[in-house]
């Protein structure tokens, strides 16, 4: 990820986005902390081990544990280490689907951990 190209997010409300096109590149302008995406990577990660183990086992704590997991990594690097709020706070829809096109961007490369 190239801070150059990011938005830069100060004093931008997360709810004036009518599309998530045009939220993505604020949201990544809220992860430019290496640390904050690395924990959001292991949360999400985690995240989806929790479901597998949902699926293999039927039990439904995974569906809770992989949402602790999910989204206490990612608050921790937002406060910890970004030192922002979470957009989840304003914008969760949003926020859901930035986090998981970013953890597909990291795979893909186009966004360095």
């Amino acid at each position: 990820m190239d801070d150059s190209t990011l938005l830069r997010s100060e004093g931008t409300d997360p709810r004036a986005f009518k599309r998530f096109a045009d939220f993505y590149p604020f949201y990544l302008s809220e992860h430019r902390n290496r640390s904050c995406r690395r924990l959001h990577f292991v949360g999400s990660t985690l995240s989806l081990v929790c479901l597998g183990l949902l699926l293999f086992t039927g039990q439904w704590r995974w569906l809770w544990i992989g949402l602790l997991c999910g989204y206490g990594f990612a608050w921790i690097g937002h406060f910890g280490f970004e030192k922002n709020r979470p957009a989840s706070f304003k914008r969760p829809l949003y926020s859901f689907m930035g986090d998981w096109a970013m953890y597909r961007d990291i795979w893909a490369g186009r966004i360095k951990l």
